[in-house]
């Protein structure tokens, strides 16, 4: 594409944790660029599992917490030590005592000790004024928590939680600013508590969201839910042993009711650019798309184009599908299968070239450069230094280049 790029002021992108962590990184280096990122909180897997079933109501912080490391330099010591906290895992076999001495720890006499030592003073007090919260709640209610490998980062997300009236948004928004994120960081819902569950298409249930990203079969994931309680031990047992059809209606009887968030969708419909970004499609992103008011504000979205970028390597929840595939997905998933509403405008691609790991793409549909009404740009993304992982300067300047061609089309 040769043509001049447009400049960005405003990017909204559809996120997961880690996934997309290369382009918003990059994104956040363009100067006076507003960058939002549209994150679910259904994380379900080991240690944030524990911290969800200790706490009933709360969603799960860690992508949250993970996108909160996006603008950190480990060269500088007080960012370093902020990555310190929010990656910092506890040992095993921990004590509630022992969380208390290590808070204390932090904010003593001997602070300036690593690997918290350089922290400033009000980040400092932030930190242990949450942690010290839910050091208090545990102290108190000592069963039901295993400490163990659960990152320090996520206790903040829990303190904060507590301290604000059990909202999960504020204590996004109160974790954002102790750790500095120059990121619009939005949980799409209002905050609801929901968990995840999915079925394939021989009707085997993926009970939550730690099954739906562990490694399986390649039988296709069909159905996904957001259930009001997880499934426990007892009635997995009793869906497991139901025909699929009923499962089907048994957990459609259990779906949560969720509400979206407002910022969330002001982001989505204020922007000049909407990003379907990168990551594990049914627990990352899909699950997202299910929240009422997203698909309209999609599509009363001012965005001069609404990207899909393919992912550099497949999921184990995404064996056998393509790379139009996980674009017919999203459409679905946001009520436009044809994609009659515009909801996505272009797809950007990695070349797949044969190679096993990376999501096929048909040739006659790089030879025809569309799918479903779509443009597919197909561009090298990947991070030369990390395979699997897009490049962030790469990504972005082909984005860039999309933005510019579709202002000059539009303009025409």
């Amino acid at each position: 594409m040769s043509t001049r790029p447009r400049p960005l002021s405003t990017v909204t992108m559809f996120s997961g944790g880690r996934g997309g962590a290369g382009i918003a990184r990059q994104l956040l280096s363009v100067p006076g660029l507003d960058l939002a990122l549209v994150i679910n909180g259904y994380d379900n897997g080991l240690s944030t599992g524990a911290l969800r079933r200790y706490l009933p109501g709360m969603l799960g912080p860690s992508d949250f917490r993970k996108n909160c490391l996006l603008h950190l330099d480990r060269g500088d010591p007080r960012q370093a030590a902020l990555m310190s906290v929010l990656e910092h895992r506890l040992p095993a076999g921990i004590t509630p005592e022992r969380l208390v001495d290590l808070v204390d720890e932090i904010a003593g006499p001997d602070a300036g000790r690593p690997p918290f030592g350089a922290l400033r003073r009000e980040a400092r007090e932030e930190i242990t004024r949450d942690l010290r919260l839910f050091a208090r709640r545990l102290r108190a209610e000592p069963y039901g928590m295993d400490l163990g490998d659960c990152a320090l980062g996520n206790l903040v997300f829990a303190g904060a939680y507590l301290r604000t009236g059990e909202d999960f948004n504020a204590a996004v928004r109160s974790c954002a600013r102790t750790f500095g994120s120059p990121v619009r960081l939005l949980n799409v819902t209002g905050g609801e508590n929901a968990y995840l569950a999915a079925l394939k298409r021989d009707g085997r249930l993926l009970a939550d969201e730690a099954d739906i990203v562990a490694p399986q079969d390649a039988e296709t994931i069909t159905d996904l839910f957001l259930l009001r309680q997880p499934i426990g031990p007892r009635f997995r047992a009793e869906l497991e042993a139901m025909p699929a059809a009923r499962v089907r209606e048994v957990l459609a009887r259990h779906r949560a009711d969720v509400t979206p968030n407002p910022e969330a969708l002001d982001a989505i419909r204020d922007t000049d650019l909407l990003v379907y970004g990168p990551g594990t499609p049914h627990s990352s992103l899909l699950p997202s798309y299910l929240t009422p008011g997203v698909t309209e504000a999609i599509a009363a979205s001012r965005a001069v184009a609404k990207v899909f970028v393919v992912n550099t390597r497949a999921d184990h929840d995404t064996q056998g599908l393509t790379a139009p595939d996980l674009v017919d997905l999203t459409l679905t998933y946001l009520g436009d299968p044809r994609n009659e509403r515009r909801t996505v405008t272009h797809v950007l691609s990695p070349p797949s070239d044969g190679l096993p790991a990376v999501p096929p793409v048909p040739r006659a549909v790089t030879e025809r450069g569309e799918w479903a009404g779509a443009r597919w740009v197909t561009a090298d993304l990947e991070d030369p230094g990390r395979p699997g992982v897009h490049g962030g300067r790469s990504t972005v300047d082909a984005l860039t280049a999309i933005c510019g061609e579709a202002a000059l089309a539009g303009a025409e």
